[in-house]
């Protein structure tokens, strides 16, 4: 048994893998790492430029699309849904193998439609009706615009990943859009899944930015601010009104760790892995997270612990000057202007891709 296997039993915490790459999918290095333990799959337009830029497995898909007539962004929305339909049925079984609580496979609208929400609502509309697969996610930005086309889409019962989540205050927004969704919903409730993408390491990352050399509060914010991300979650998603959506055969928006890689040489390579470990929640790690964890992680159920201590920290974090709701407003615009700057960067690549296919056909 590995440690992923391990996670999942002992904690109930599902650990997914925060890649998607074409030559891992022919590889079978997605399938080995599904076997040993990872639960599903998350990417964003970063990941897939990497994954384009890099190889000849797009190369031949590329020059059949682009001598169909296809343009660059069309031939892009082609090749990453094919991607997105291998990971589907690798990971079905999964799916099916835990009654629909794993085995998701997530694709993100256009990073231009973050501030678009009937462009949003509409993209994820077409991307949920093209991949037609029941363990899909199609993720939406949680910015103040994106918190409409997420009721929107669960109203439809189309199940969401909600990316780029960096405050508590929108944090609960999310959840409410996700619950107000599953009541306007007049079909199978069961059917519609969704996870909230609350990102980490790079909230520790900003807040030590403006600490400077702010002494024992530097790294502290992000596990802080998770730990009551998942105390709300548990307020959220109990009581009245959440038993009555439970009776309906609702499931939980569980909440996702992601931006799990420590960024900061000086903290412990764990530090976002071990620090929230909990039922109930998903941990997205990219590949080098996931072999650290496996060669040296500790599994334990720690999500619970130090609930008053990150209260605590908030608050002297707060007395310092730190205002984290600019603080979370900064990270999300940063967010959005990365995501469509590695999109352009794709759409770039993939032209050059293409000149020198064509280059080489003539």
């Amino acid at each position: 048994m590995t440690k992923l296997h391990e996670l999942y039993d002992r904690v109930g915490q599902s650990p997914w893998i925060d890649n998607l790459q074409r030559a891992a999918l022919r590889s079978g290095a997605l399938e080995a790492a599904r076997d040993d333990g990872i639960r599903g799959v998350t990417s964003n337009p970063t990941i897939f430029q990497k994954s384009v830029a890099s190889g000849s497995h797009y190369d031949g898909q590329l020059t059949e699309l682009l001598a169909a007539g296809h343009s660059v962004e069309d031939a892009y929305w082609e090749l990453a849904i094919a991607d997105v339909g291998d990971a589907l049925a690798l990971f079905r079984p999964v799916y099916d193998g835990s009654g629909g609580g794993d085995g998701f496979v997530s694709i993100e609208v256009g990073p231009g439609l973050a501030h678009d929400t009937g462009g949003t609502i509409e993209a994820a509309r077409v991307l949920h009706e093209r991949i037609g697969e029941p363990n899909l996610l199609v993720k939406i930005p949680a910015t103040a615009e994106g918190i409409p086309a997420i009721a929107r889409m669960v109203t439809e019962g189309r199940s969401v990943n909600i990316t780029l989540i960096f405050s508590l205050a929108r944090y609960d927004e999310v959840i409410e859009a996700y619950l107000s969704g599953l009541e306007a919903y007049g079909g199978d409730v069961s059917r519609v899944h969704s996870v909230a993408s609350f990102f980490v390491s790079r909230v520790d990352t900003e807040v030590d930015r403006r600490l400077g050399d702010g002494g024992d509060l530097r790294g502290r914010a992000a596990v802080a601010q998770a730990k009551l991300a998942y105390q709300l979650f548990e307020r959220r998603f109990g009581g009245p009104r959440w038993d009555r959506l439970a009776a309906r055969g609702a499931t939980v928006q569980r909440p996702l760790w992601a931006s799990t890689s420590t960024k900061n040489p000086a903290y412990a390579d764990l530090l976002y892995v071990e620090s929230l470990e909990g039922p109930r929640t998903v941990n997205t790690m990219p590949e080098p997270t996931i072999k650290a964890f496996e060669d040296h992680g500790r599994v334990a159920g720690t999500i619970d612990q130090g609930v008053d201590e990150a209260h605590e920290t908030l608050e002297r974090l707060r007395a310092a000057g730190v205002d984290l709701d600019d603080v979370a407003a900064t990270l999300e615009r940063e967010g959005v202007a990365s995501f469509q700057a590695s999109y352009d960067q794709l759409m770039a690549s993939i032209r050059d891709k293409a000149r020198a296919l064509q280059r080489g056909a003539a």
